[in-house]
């Protein structure tokens, strides 16, 4: 799939539910605030999305694991969610956001999307995270959290997505999204990124990594070490596309889409 393209092929639109994720507690004022600023955020999305046009390479990756009737657990850079949300919106995805207030908005903003939502992060509540990420890809649901999140460093994969992998024998799709033209919010850790209305974005799937359930800890190690590398070549590949040649661009589909 390589032509400009503003939803994911056979959109179907879906609901996630709510799940018991336990996001830690919060003040009256706080608490006030998410569907205020979670509203404020959505209603951008809803804006700015349709505008967007995008260019995707390997999505035959996502295609192979559908038809083998599994599910994919998605993994990405924490910078890329805002264009991540956009594409797979009401398509049944369950993320998994930190409990803390940040996180909460984004889990609000993400549940108006049709996404579904645990919250958890590298303490115990990440564990119970991944256990419901865990039950709801047996039930159907593709997943999806940040491979360097919630709080990095940036760009460094964690071994989150190989435990639940391995846990429930689905495979890490892992991608990036880069949008041609795009605001970058220097001081925050993730240099997040919101799109500017109208612009050209990239999206390049990696091939599945698959981690057996006979897996130890150096062989978590080394698909961690698989994932790290497949993150920053598409990264690599996406950051770069709008400066590459036509020739080169045909050249990058080649390789992508095989």
């Amino acid at each position: 799939m390589t032509e400009l393209a503003k939803s994911p092929p056979g959109r179907k639109e879906q609901r996630a539910g709510a799940y018991d994720s336990r996001p830690k507690h919060l003040s009256p004022l706080r608490r006030a605030q998410i569907p205020i600023i979670s509203g404020a955020a959505y209603a951008f999305a809803r804006m700015v999305g349709p505008t967007l046009r995008y260019e995707v390479l390997g999505w035959q990756h996502i295609d192979r694991v559908h038809n083998q009737n599994r599910r994919c657990v998605y993994s990405f850079w924490h910078q890329t969610i805002f264009l991540a949300m956009w594409w797979w919106r009401y398509r049944g995805v369950v993320a998994m956001t930190s409990a803390n207030f940040d996180g909460q908005i984004l889990g609000s903003a993400l549940e108006r999307l049709g996404f579904g939502i645990t919250y958890g992060s590298s303490s115990r509540g990440g564990l119970r995270g991944l256990s419901v990420l865990a039950t709801q890809l047996e039930q159907g649901h593709d997943v999806a959290f940040a491979a360097d999140g919630p709080r990095g460093p940036r760009y460094i994969a964690k071994s989150g997505p190989l435990i639940l992998a391995r846990r429930s024998r689905c495979p890490i799709v892992g991608f990036h999204i880069f949008a041609e033209h795009a605001h970058t919010f220097e001081k925050a850790w993730d240099l997040f990124q919101l799109p500017r209305p109208f612009s050209r974005a990239v999206l390049v799937i990696g091939p599945p990594i698959e981690v057996p359930d006979e897996t130890g800890r150096d062989g978590i190690e080394r698909k961690q070490a698989d994932l790290q590398c497949l993150l920053e070549r598409a990264r690599d590949t996406a950051e770069s596309w709008f400066r590459l040649s036509p020739a080169e661009q045909e050249r990058q589909r080649a390789i992508w889409n095989s």
